[in-house]
């Protein structure tokens, strides 16, 4: 990062092409927290479970990357499967693909600034592409940000305590009492979705700068003079 921001301030004295480098390298660090928390969390859930015979049983670590778990029942040595309700994966691996992209594109836009400046301003393709990728990526990152937080909330829904207590066979029978020992930290499931909201913010902030460097810019200038 101490690099690419060298390489931002060779190119600061033409701006805003330099305010668009820079910006750039921040919102490709973001991304990097970004997928970064969001990719391979897992949760770990303990239930204990009191039977009315007196015997008391407490469950394996239910890990919630999956979408089922394996649940005791008070039956001796027997176990049941547990489907977990909602699938939330695809607003996740959406959340994530936007976040690998804006990355690779923001890396990509750097050297482009630094090693090909002339052939980005040739005939003025650089910058109107530059703009309209901004103008995506903004509307992406919004987009997945949102999905990625209603799907979040939705996960926090389904391994609830209530709704895993009432998933488990064991814990509707009158007769037992079952309580939940240990829950899943969301923190870094949050942060994720900060992440996501600030590379928005960034992006979005990016189009003017991105704009300014394209020939419609300076034609209204001329045309207003």
């Amino acid at each position: 990062m101490c690099v690419c921001l060298c390489v931002c301030s060779s190119v600061k004295s033409q701006p805003p092409l330099g305010f668009s480098c820079i910006i750039d390298n921040i919102s490709s660090l973001f991304s990097i927290f970004a997928f970064a928390t969001c990719g391979g969390y897992s949760g770990q859930m303990k239930v204990r479970v009191d039977c009315a015979d007196k015997t008391q049983i407490n469950s394996p670590s239910a890990r919630f990357q999956l979408v089922h778990f394996n649940a005791p029942l008070c039956e001796r040595k027997r176990e049941e499967t547990v489907f977990l309700e909602g699938d939330f994966s695809t607003s996740a691996q959406f959340f994530v693909s936007v976040s690998v992209f804006a990355f690779l594109y923001s890396l990509l836009a750097t050297v482009v600034y630094f090693f090909y400046q002339n052939k980005y301003r040739e005939n003025n393709r650089g910058p109107l592409l530059d703009f309209l990728v901004t103008v995506i990526f903004s509307f992406l990152w919004l987009v997945s940000s949102c999905s990625w937080a209603k799907a979040l909330s939705g996960v926090k829904e389904a391994v609830g305590n209530k709704q895993i207590l009432f998933l488990m066979s064991a814990c509707r029978d009158s007769g037992n009492e079952c309580s939940i020992s240990d829950m899943p930290l969301w923190s870094r499931l949050n942060t994720s979705v900060v992440f996501g909201f600030l590379n928005f913010i960034l992006w979005g902030g990016n189009i003017w700068f991105a704009y300014k460097e394209t020939g419609l810019h300076k034609q209204m200038l001329i045309n207003g003079k």
